[in-house]
């Protein structure tokens, strides 16, 4: 059973952000400061990735663990109440999510996924951030 009542809930999810959370923030600021340049949002890519390198071809999205299931980690737990609509809904998630980076790699971009529970290591962050845009 959920402790609020169905008007509470929805006021609580309504102020989940689905662009500009501290995550994205911290990861855009992150590629600044390395010296790279980007685009954010572009219409012309499946998906809308959070962070587009048009020049590298490379866009990065900054992935909720919740919201795309990150596999193995603590804060992708489904919540008890109504748990076979989380399931769904959450499964339908993660499968456009794999549909969306297999379109972006087959027009020839490559794609990393930055996890939200991975912000907290921000060197490990930074490492995964050089590798993937040194990389041809």
């Amino acid at each position: 059973m959920d402790i609020y009542d169905s008007q509470k809930r929805s006021e609580i999810m309504s102020k989940i952000k689905s662009s500009n959370t501290i995550p994205e923030l911290m990861v855009r600021k992150l590629i600044h400061k390395m010296g790279y340049r980007f685009r954010l949002k572009v219409k012309y890519l499946p998906g809308n990735p959070d962070i587009v390198l048009p020049r590298h071809k490379k866009v990065i999205f900054v992935h909720g663990c919740f919201w795309h299931q990150h596999t193995d980690c603590v804060r992708a737990k489904i919540p008890k109440t109504r748990r076979l609509w989380w399931e769904n809904k959450l499964f339908r998630n993660k499968a456009r999510d794999e549909e969306i980076s297999a379109s972006i790699i087959s027009k020839g971009w490559k794609v990393l996924i930055i996890w939200e529970c991975e912000i907290k290591k921000l060197s490990e962050v930074t490492e995964k951030i050089k590798n993937f845009l040194k990389d041809k």
